[in-house]
């Protein structure tokens, strides 16, 4: 095995699937899984779920940088289950519209709900129909697209998901339990809210922004 050519990979490498490593490694079997123990235990590896990695090296690398790390880390989650952008609590708190730090990335798939804890954080994954999936956004990280939700769309995100039985108890969520910092929201961030409430049909977001409108918060 080419030690060398192994370290400049998981240099380069965002992250790195089990056939990734079978290349890097040129092993296979058992022989494939004794290397990715002997990494993982040596801590060059760092599992992110099961047969996917990224390297100690790589994260180094990069968290030079915290800006960078972050965008990573955006990343990460759109890849560890695909489809899916970033949302919920992870943007509503670094917009500010929540008071709290986010302790996981939160996102948004269409496939079932899921959680992946690691040593470098935790990924959660909360599932929504279809025809929801859309209107997000995109940055850059390193020339390839990281999928995540503008403020307004991350709140329709969480609203939506959010169950509030009875229905009334939305009033008292929205204005005093959830803590959302309201004055946050421009303009612009309250007419994109609005037209996603418009375009998903659903008669719970209707009388969310009824409520919100009537209490002259949009």
């Amino acid at each position: 095995m080419d030690i060398l050519k192994l370290n400049n990979i998981l240099k380069q490498s965002p992250y790195l699937t089990k056939q990734n490593l079978a290349l890097a490694l040129d092993k296979e079997g058992e022989n494939l899984n004794y290397w990715i123990k002997k990494l993982t235990k040596e801590k060059r590896l760092i599992s992110l779920k099961k047969g996917f990695y990224t390297s100690s090296y790589y994260l180094d690398l990069i968290s030079q940088e915290p800006k960078n790390r972050e965008v990573y880390f955006e990343y990460l989650a759109n890849i560890l289950r695909f489809p899916s952008y970033v949302s919920l609590e992870y943007v509503l708190s670094n917009s500010g519209l929540l008071p709290e730090s986010a302790f996981a990335i939160t996102s948004i798939t269409v496939k079932t709900s899921r959680v992946y804890k690691s040593e470098v954080g935790t990924f959660i994954y909360r599932n929504i129909k279809d025809a929801l999936f859309s209107d997000y956004g995109s940055k850059d990280f390193n020339g390839k697209k990281v999928k995540i939700a503008s403020p307004a769309k991350a709140l329709f995100d969480f609203l939506y998901l959010k169950k509030f039985i009875p229905l009334v108890k939305a009033r008292e969520y929205l204005l005093r339990e959830g803590r959302i910092n309201w004055d946050v929201l421009s303009t612009e961030d309250k007419t994109e809210f609005i037209k996603l409430v418009e375009l998903s049909g659903s008669g719970k977001m209707r009388l969310i922004v009824t409520l919100l409108k009537k209490e002259k918060i949009l």
